[in-house]
């Protein structure tokens, strides 16, 4: 099932009428539209399987852990349709040399992240992705997010972060090879 646009854009030119502004003055007139376009962009994920990314693989000796950090995390809230952002760092330790572009990964927290999500979703989301594409030693995955429903709304904490973990294989079994993810993830901060 794709988007329905049209139906997007009488949502939203209802909610305007329901705030209480002119859906059709100037500045909201091409709003409805302009909404649907976005939602189609930033929804994108509920088309496709992200992890079909990881199908491109390669040989290389290689059983050592690989780690990609501070790859941008765009998302909206499922409880209240609003962003949240930070980062993801992704851990893994190949089997057999079975690697995959490190790209790859970026792109699998895209196509996970342009969903509805909740963040602990999320994060395990692209850990069993990677473990069941890859087939490796064992996968870590860190997300820390700052959620707008907590800062513009509510509460309103700016500046407070999430931080969520998946762990899988080996750094689930050895907290030495999970502590080891853990300090070259936290490390060197920029």
């Amino acid at each position: 099932m794709g988007m329905d646009l049209e139906k997007i854009e009488q949502a939203v030119y209802m909610i305007l009428e329901a705030i209480g502004e002119d859906p059709d003055r100037e500045g909201l007139r091409d709003t409805p539209k302009r909404v649907a376009r976005m939602y189609a962009e930033v929804f994108s994920g509920l088309q496709e399987d992200p992890s079909r990314h990881l199908k491109v693989q390669f040989s290389e000796v290689h059983e050592e852990m690989v780690i990609v950090k501070d790859i941008p995390v765009y998302s909206m809230c499922e409880h209240h349709l609003v962003p949240f952002y930070g980062k993801a760092h992704v851990a893994y330790i190949p089997r057999k040399g079975k690697i995959t572009g490190l790209s790859k990964f970026a792109r699998v927290v895209e196509g996970f992240a342009r969903r509805p999500q909740l963040q602990e979703r999320l994060t395990s989301q692209i850990a069993d992705a990677i473990m069941g594409e890859l087939v490796p030693l064992g996968v870590l995955v860190v997300i820390e997010a700052e959620h707008m429903c907590m800062t513009m709304r509510g509460v309103k904490k700016a500046g407070s972060q999430t931080l969520t973990s998946a762990v899988r294989g080996v750094f689930n079994t050895n907290p030495i090879t999970r502590s080891e993810a853990f300090s070259l993830i936290q490390g060197h901060r920029r």
